[in-house]
């Protein structure tokens, strides 16, 4: 169902305060374009905004555009938001305030613009998405897109450009009635459909004829074909009984089978039932033996029982027989003992007698082996004193400290090493920069530095220190580039001699002969040179040699530049209230003159360059103090060397004397360890002649032995009663055994022979049971066969009762119906055709018609729809618009008569093609010229400003927008036509209900004729523009200056 169409606009009418509704009320801007700050209000009907070039009348318009949801890409200008935040700014903000459907309400809609292309919106303060403000800008039918509502300057030349169907589009959009865009749009969008359905049809038609003739020529093969099939139908037919055929075989084949399997089953059943008849005394025999063989066990048990009975007192009987033996065998060993102990005991006595012989033959203990022990512990406590307390710590001393100052040698080295290299790198640097032979300038001095009265220094960038590489770009662009290759002298003599040996490398020579304390003394950095970041002089920031220094600071007057911060940037103004004429900060070098007949001071500021010389280094002046601190560290070496050798050599003579003490005392404690053994060997002698002389009862210990072997005797007697009970019983248990043993081998042999019947039996059983299941195998093969053949049968042709007459018709056996397909198919093959496929191609044709056949219809009821639709539609519209552009042509031609001579504005019309429609303006200027239309190719840039214009002021009585803005329209014009242009302007702001509008211009005819309708909106810019907006900021202000001169005018 179609949407119902938009309802007519209303007319917009003016309210008791002379603005209509969605008229701007007051405009603000912040950090915008060119405006740090600006407001202003414009008045309800013709607002003509004048200012210089560059003033900023164009931020205005661009700031209407944006604010009420415009995109940059229409003005011409920048294609980012962001780019129109003022320069140096972060964010800026537009805000407009309209006039609402009455009095009383107002709509203030404020967009927050960033650099980073972001955007905020708000609607009456609070924040808002952007389609919030674009509903609200619809609701007044505000176009910023529409040209001729809204053109800026960037864009007036655009006008002129615009085709007459896209001028026919932007008058719709603004004037007239608001169904008639969307009647254009629908007007266009339906005729292209319209065009597609005819296209379809026509295209449809010519398919369906050359179907229709293709199935023409095909009619008789067609018939040759289907006659073809009625045979081979019949034969297939015939092929749907084979199977059913087959099935027949099959189910008399499964009959007998079935009938086979059943004879088995009773022969099974026969063989079965004798087989049982046979098994019954076979078990009963089984159970009887099972019984005796419960017995044979019993008796078995007990006499395992017995056997391990007697095994017990077998075992005991021996351990007796061995606990005997070894009693009479101690009797034995005891007997030999005491005669070994009378023997041990007259030894031992001998023994003792010769150790108290030799202890007396010692003599008694000497005093002074005592004293002589403790003068050479006292000896050995001494040297190993002095050889471990005194000598070892301090080798250890001088060693770690040889090792500290090895460390420190190699230091030394490594950085003597590094500053080689990097005087060699200042060499290179040199030579790039223009110094070819300063290699061997450099050599020379080396080499001849002995022959020098003073110190000979350079180049001088190899003595330059610079601490910090910021400042190396302050003390390179302070100094002249000659000076860094120059060599110094501190003797006239020694000048001489250098200027002439090295005039053949090119290298300046410079003598510095004065007393650092000659020069005047220089202020330090005060606190009021620090309250504008100024930190340091320049003299401060490197380190070089006394008259190397002084030599670049007399020449370059270095004690007086001072450098600064990027505060000191900011506050460069001042800086020369302070006496400083030459600073250095990050990013640039300052130098003020100060002139010698006015007084007046002048600066020149100079950007800091990039460092091309120095790097920070050490200099030649530290490599001769890292040399003489290398001597100086050998030197102390080689002293700690021979003073650890001396030690070392005392040390080893006080280990060797401390040896020998030791010696000595080791001979002296042999003699005491000697003496004590002698009597400890006595006292062991007289303790084992104490324990062997102890009294032993002899005969008692014997009486014990044999009352001990008797109760061992007693003991083997009962266990000897006890196995022969043991025996007596086993004999008795083996002939129960052995009876039992006997009968179970005669059931055994009966059993063997009724099984022997059996299996016999058992033989013919399995046969028959076996042939059983083959039968029984070959009756399910069958069936099976015979289920799968009816299925085969069912599925290939399903028996019905009229296919089951077509079979009664038809041979009843295999052979004879497979002749009879053979005969039909060989029928079927001898009706010849020269297309095959002619009945499937003639049906799909078929097919094909009867489809576009269908499509066509629909086509052709869709496209009288739509024709009808059309003109529906068309009868609402093309009267709306001749009307439309009827009266546009009508006030356009009054118009342009009282500017021009003649012009006009007509409909091209282009019976159906909708999207071809435009209106077309045609002018001339000349009485003598003819109507041409409005182009770039045809007029000039007046002319077309003059015609645009009044195109625009043609509309103004059909309008139905709150405001029209045009930027600068009149330049280009000559001042007659201006004059006319803006008597129309003021008349049309002057009628009833006509929109409010903004004309930017940068400057104004004299004696134009104003009215109360005319608000005038002065743009000013610049540095001093503050104060007068103070007390022109009132609308009333400009008024009651010029005593009412213009009736209320605003700015």
């Amino acid at each position: 169902m179609e949407e119902p169409p938009p309802a007519k606009r209303p007319k917009i009418l003016r309210g008791d305060d002379d603005y209509m509704p969605g008229n701007i009320l007051e405009i603000e801007l912040f950090k915008f374009m060119t405006f740090d700050q600006f407001k202003c209000k414009p008045g309800p009907r013709l607002n003509l905004v004048v200012g210089p070039n560059g003033s900023g009348k164009s931020s205005l318009v661009c700031a209407i555009a944006l604010g009420l949801c415009g995109e940059p890409q229409l003005l011409g200008r920048a294609t980012s938001v962001g780019a129109y935040v003022k320069r140096g700014e972060e964010s800026g903000s537009i805000k407009i305030t309209l006039r609402g459907n009455s009095k009383d309400e107002v709509i203030a809609i404020t967009r927050k613009i960033n650099t980073n292309n972001k955007s905020e919106w708000l609607l009456n303060g609070n924040i808002v998405p952007r389609t919030n403000v674009a509903e609200t800008v619809k609701r007044f039918n505000i176009q910023v897109n529409n040209l001729t509502q809204f053109l800026p300057q960037d864009r007036v030349c655009e006008f002129a450009k615009l085709t007459p169907v896209q001028l026919l589009e932007e008058t719709e959009k603004a004037v007239g009635d608001p169904q008639l865009p969307e009647q254009h749009r629908a007007l266009v969008d339906k005729s292209s459909v319209l065009k597609s359905i005819e296209v379809s049809m026509e295209r449809h038609k010519g398919t369906l004829n050359q179907l229709k003739q293709q199935n023409a020529e095909l009619e008789k093969d067609v018939e040759r074909v289907r006659l073809r099939d009625e045979i081979l139908a019949k034969a297939e037919t015939m092929k749907k009984k084979v199977p059913w055929l087959e099935y027949d075989s099959k189910k008399a084949q499964y009959l007998e089978a079935k009938q086979r399997e059943n004879n088995a089953a009773k022969a099974m059943e026969e063989a079965a039932k004798l087989l049982n008849d046979l098994k019954e005394p076979i078990k009963k025999q089984k159970e009887e033996k099972a019984a005796l063989d419960g017995k044979r066990k019993k008796v078995e048990s007990r006499i395992k029982e017995n056997y391990d009975k007697r095994s017990e007192h077998l075992a005991k009987a021996d351990q007796l027989d061995v606990e005997l033996q070894r009693k009479y065998k101690d009797m034995q060993n005891f007997r030999e003992e005491e005669e070994t102990r009378q023997e041990k005991l007259e030894k031992i006595r001998k023994e003792l007698a010769a150790a108290e012989l030799e202890l007396e033959n010692l003599g008694p203990s000497d005093p002074g082996r005592q004293e002589e022990m403790k003068r050479l512990r006292a000896e050995i406590s001494d040297t190993d004193y002095q050889a471990y307390q005194v000598l070892q710590p301090h080798i250890s001393h001088v060693e770690n400290e040889k090792r500290c100052k090895m460390e420190s040698l190699n230091t030394c080295k490594k950085r003597l090493n590094g500053m080689d290299h990097k005087v060699t790198k200042y060499l290179d640097v040199l030579r790039d920069a223009g110094t070819g032979k300063i290699f061997e300038a450099y050599n020379w001095v080396q080499e001849h530095h002995k022959i020098f009265n003073k110190e000979v220094y350079g180049p001088v960038l190899v003595e330059v220190n610079v601490r910090d590489r910021g400042h190396a770009a302050y003390l390179e662009g302070q100094a002249a580039q000659y000076i860094w290759k120059s060599f110094i002298t501190q003797d006239p003599g020694d000048r001489d001699l250098l200027v002439k040996n090295l005039k053949c490398f090119d290298v300046p020579v410079l003598n510095y002969a004065g007393d650092v304390d000659q020069r005047k003394g220089i202020s330090e950095i005060r606190d009021d040179m620090r309250a504008l970041g100024i930190h340091s002089r320049l003299d401060q920031v490197f380190d070089a040699p006394i008259a190397v220094k002084e030599v670049l600071i007399r020449q370059f007057n270095l004690d007086n530049s001072y450098i600064g911060s990027k505060v000191t940037d900011e506050k460069a103004d001042e800086v020369p209230k302070l006496g400083i004429y030459n600073l250095w900060t990050p990013e640039n070098h300052y130098v003020w003159s100060k002139s010698k007949y006015g007084g007046h001071i002048s600066a020149m500021v100079e950007q800091v360059g990039v460092p091309k010389f120095i790097e920070n280094s050490s200099n030649v002046g530290e490599i001769e103090k890292l040399k003489f601190q290398e001597k100086d560290l050998e030197g102390s070496i080689a002293t700690l060397d021979e003073d650890a050798k001396r030690s070392r050599d005392k040390h080893k003579f006080l280990i060797n004397k401390s040896a020998e003490l030791r010696r000595k005392m080791e001979e002296i404690n042999d003699l005491f360890q000697e003496e004590k053994r002698k009597l400890h060997r006595i006292e062991k002698k007289r303790d084992e002649l104490k324990s062997l002389e102890e009294p032993i009862d002899r005969d008692a210990e014997i009486a014990k032995f044999v009352d001990q072997a008797n109760k061992l005797n007693i003991q083997r007697f009962h266990n000897a009663m006890k196995l022969k009970e043991l025996l007596i019983e086993c004999v008795a248990y083996r002939r129960s055994f052995i009876e039992q043993r006997i009968s179970s081998i005669e059931f055994d042999a009966k059993i063997g022979k009724l099984e022997a019947d059996l299996k016999q039996h058992e033989g013919v059983a399995i046969r028959a049971t076996m042939q059983f299941q083959n039968f029984e195998k070959e009756t399910e093969s069958c069936q099976q066969q015979l289920a799968e053949s009816l299925n085969l049968a069912k599925s290939i042709a399903p028996l019905t009762p009229e296919l089951e007459n077509e079979f009664h018709k038809m041979p009843t056996t295999i052979e004879d119906l497979n002749t009879a397909i053979r005969e039909t198919i060989s029928e079927a093959r001898s009706i010849f055709t020269l297309n095959n496929n002619a009945l499937e191609e003639y049906e799909d044709r078929q097919q094909k018609i009867e489809e576009l056949a269908a499509k066509l219809a629909a086509e052709e009821e869709e496209h009288g729809r739509s024709n009808t639709e059309i003109e529906e539609i068309k009868d609402k519209w093309l009267p709306a618009l001749r009307n439309l552009v009827a009266q546009i042509n009508e006030t356009f031609g009054r118009n342009f008569q009282e500017m021009a001579v003649a012009g006009e504005v007509s409909l091209d019309e282009r019976d159906k093609e909708y999207g071809q429609y435009g209106i077309c303006i045609k002018v001339k200027f000349r009485q003598n010229g003819k109507l041409e239309v409005l182009s770039a190719h045809h007029q000039s840039g007046g002319e077309r400003s003059v015609s645009t214009i009044v195109y625009l002021l043609s509309l103004q009585d059909l309008t139905n927008v709150p405001f029209r803005v045009v930027d600068e329209i009149n330049q280009g014009m000559d001042k007659i036509n201006e004059r006319k242009m803006f008597q129309q302007l003021v008349r049309a702001a002057s009628k009833p209900n006509t929109p409010q509008c903004f004309l930017l211009t940068p400057k104004l005819l004299p004696n134009l004729q104003y009215s109360e309708a005319c608000t005038i909106l002065t743009v000013m810019n610049g540095p001093w523009i503050r104060e007068p907006t103070e007390i022109w900021k009132e609308g009333e202000a400009y008024g009651i200056i010029v005593c009412g001169l213009l009736g209320k005018t605003h700015c």
